[in-house]
């Protein structure tokens, strides 16, 4: 494993698009469910171990088993019943693609991939393995949405990041798990999931205004 590509991989600045995502923030922030430093941190928690989960298993999965990447995006698509989210993973995972033709070579995928199935190919095609694509999985899901609440609601960048260091070791607890399930059959892979952020992505989507395009 090298850790400097796995940096490479979790790196935010990485042109994959996922600045143009709050992570189902947003629409969270309007509902007033999310409006300070404490709401926000039950909002990640939930997330990563429902979305978060799923995304991480998903992600290594697709690292561990090059042949079932078709199989898995559909897997992906049956525990994601918001359209709205489903183009959202699909655009994010055609970014992250395009970025990895940029840093390794990559096979051919055959499809438009969801973000989860893209970032494990992308993490095979780099060397690592499905632990580091867990890792860089959930590590995304709550700094993506983390980034998005300093723009929503003009928190603190110290005070989150200093959220994000607190949410560590439940990142690694849930890559970890994660990545002990990467050779489950895809039906028995982790389906948690969210209710309000699939209604508040379908809300989202009909906004003429809105900062975020999830």
């Amino acid at each position: 494993m090298s850790l400097a590509t796995l940096l490479v991989l979790a790196d935010g600045r990485l042109p994959a698009g996922g600045h143009a995502h709050s992570g189902g923030l947003e629409a969270q922030v309007a509902a007033g469910r999310v409006g300070d430093l404490d709401d926000l941190a039950g909002f990640l928690r939930g997330k990563l171990r429902t979305s978060g989960l799923v995304a991480a298993a998903f992600a290594a999965a697709a690292c561990r088993r090059p042949g079932e990447w078709a199989a898995l995006d559909d897997g992906i698509d049956a525990r994601t019943p918001s359209p709205a989210l489903r183009k959202a993973s699909r655009a994010q995972g055609r970014a992250l693609l395009r970025a990895g033709r940029a840093m390794w070579p990559l096979p051919s995928v055959g499809r438009e991939a969801h973000q989860p199935t893209a970032l494990g190919i992308l993490a095979r095609a780099g060397g690592l393995g499905p632990g580091e694509a867990a890792v860089a999985a959930a590590h995304g899901v709550i700094t993506g949405a983390a980034s998005a609440a300093v723009r929503l609601l003009g928190l603190d960048p110290y005070a989150v990041h200093g959220l994000i260091a607190r949410l560590a070791p439940d990142c690694d607890r849930i890559a970890t798990e994660a990545a002990r399930r990467a050779d489950e059959p895809v039906d028995d892979l982790p389906a948690a999931g969210a209710p309000l952020l699939d209604i508040g992505a379908e809300h989202h989507a009909t906004w003429e205004v809105r900062l975020f395009a999830s």
